[in-house]
């Protein structure tokens, strides 16, 4: 009874968190534009979606930002996760502390900040608030998640390969990717992941942030809310859904093909 009891709570769970999503995914067949009543099957909505060149333009702003901040991200969150590791434990702890600091801060007070920032920046180098301003948001609150990713590695990685690879004649930049960079990769990769989906997600750093003329598919949508949101966000959403849904089959894949390689080379080695 137990064992039934624990998996009917863990499949109920999870039917909370996806029904919404699978409502979402019904929806953006529907027929009608009602979000109350299935009508019939169609879809004109996902047509009409790779029409409307707004829309479009907002997701592509939305991608654009999302992968270069989280590239960004990732190179100066793994360099500074390396540099914090380095430091002495004073050092290390407060660092630590100043990392923590904008992934508990809330959002609302974050983008107000940075909004004061590019306004008094603007108003004395001349520019206005757009694409760089956005990036520039979204590299700063990305870039503690990609250190308290690459830490835990770091902590678990045997440094003495970084030291076998400098006796072997390697120079310490080649040591470094040849030996450093593979053990802390899968840090690197939930970090970079993690950088691109908040970033994707993000609307209250971004609406403080973006100035006029320039929007993501978060602020487009807000702007809808206030009439009616279209079925085409429902058709959107589920592309988005699919795609990444795919993603992390593929990269679930790739992993049980590397465990099984890696077997494979434990047995040989006996």
């Amino acid at each position: 009874m137990k064992k039934v009891a624990s998996r009917a709570y863990v499949w109920l769970i999870y039917l909370f968190l996806y029904l919404p999503i699978l409502v979402l995914i019904v929806f953006s067949f529907n027929d009608s534009k009602s979000t109350a009543k299935f009508t019939g099957f169609t879809l004109h909505w996902y047509t009409d979606l790779f029409r409307d060149r707004d829309l479009l333009m907002a997701m592509l702003h939305t991608l654009e930002i999302a992968l270069l901040a989280s590239i960004i991200a990732t190179v100066l969150g793994t360099a500074a996760a390396i540099g914090i590791r380095s430091m002495g434990k004073a050092g290390r702890s407060v660092m630590m502390n100043l990392t923590y600091l904008p992934v508990v801060n809330p959002e609302i007070v974050t983008g107000v900040s940075l909004m004061l920032l590019f306004v008094f920046l603007g108003g004395l180098l001349g520019f206005q608030q757009g694409f760089g301003t956005v990036l520039i948001a979204h590299v700063t609150f990305c870039t503690p998640y990609v250190i308290l990713n690459v830490l835990p590695k770091l902590r678990q990685m045997d440094i003495s390969q970084y030291e076998a690879a400098q006796d072997l004649g390697c120079s310490p930049g080649k040591a470094f990717f040849k030996a450093v960079i593979p053990q802390i990769l899968p840090g690197i990769t939930s970090g970079a992941l993690m950088a691109f989906t908040f970033s994707l997600d993000d609307f209250m750093i971004t609406y403080f942030t973006n100035g006029a003329g320039f929007e993501t598919l978060p602020t487009m949508i807000f702007s809808m809310v206030r009439r009616r949101v279209s079925p085409k966000i429902n058709a959107l959403s589920t592309l988005i859904f699919v795609i990444v849904l795919l993603m992390l089959i593929l990269i679930n894949i790739k992993d049980i093909r590397r465990e099984k390689r890696e077997r494979k080379q434990e047995k040989r080695a006996v």
